[in-house]
């Protein structure tokens, strides 16, 4: 199995940017279209992306503004990375007067699996920064998505 990390320095809280994850509809304004999340252990997780694709699973851990571990996968039969299959970690640390966010994904299968969602969560983690500070990073495209979609 295959781990990737990813990160970003926001400039913008540690508070800030853990509201970007507790709330669903500040949630898709950088990745998704609707959904649901319950952030405490046991919670639910559900993002629909654009297209058909919909990210699943559970909440683990919430230590506000510092930790949040949750379980993720893809809904649908033929699915690589099934929901609970992997384990999505991020975790904000203050860094001056932003934050550094680094997200862990681990149990992926080897690439192309494991490239496919480095190259999902790099964009994603880019249009979360840019909405952290302020910015519009503009409705989430089904094309973007379409071309990182875990192969089948």
């Amino acid at each position: 199995m295959t781990d990737i990390v990813v990160t970003r320095t926001l400039a913008a809280s540690p508070a800030t940017v853990f509201s970007f994850f507790a709330d669903i509809e500040r949630w898709t304004s950088w990745q998704g279209v609707d959904g649901e999340v319950d952030l405490r252990p046991g919670g639910v997780f559900r993002v629909h992306m654009p297209g058909a694709q919909v990210a699943s699973g559970r909440v683990v851990e919430v230590v506000p503004e510092q930790r949040i571990v949750f379980t993720w996968g893809w809904e649908g039969e033929a699915s690589p990375v099934p929901p609970g299959s992997t384990t999505v970690v991020i975790e904000l640390e203050p860094d001056g007067a932003g934050t550094l966010l680094r997200l862990t994904h681990s149990e992926l299968a080897p690439p192309p699996v494991a490239e496919h969602h480095r190259n999902g969560w790099e964009r994603y983690l880019e249009r979360l920064r840019v909405r952290a500070q302020g910015g519009d990073p503009g409705p989430d495209s089904p094309e973007m998505e379409t071309s990182e979609a875990p192969p089948s």
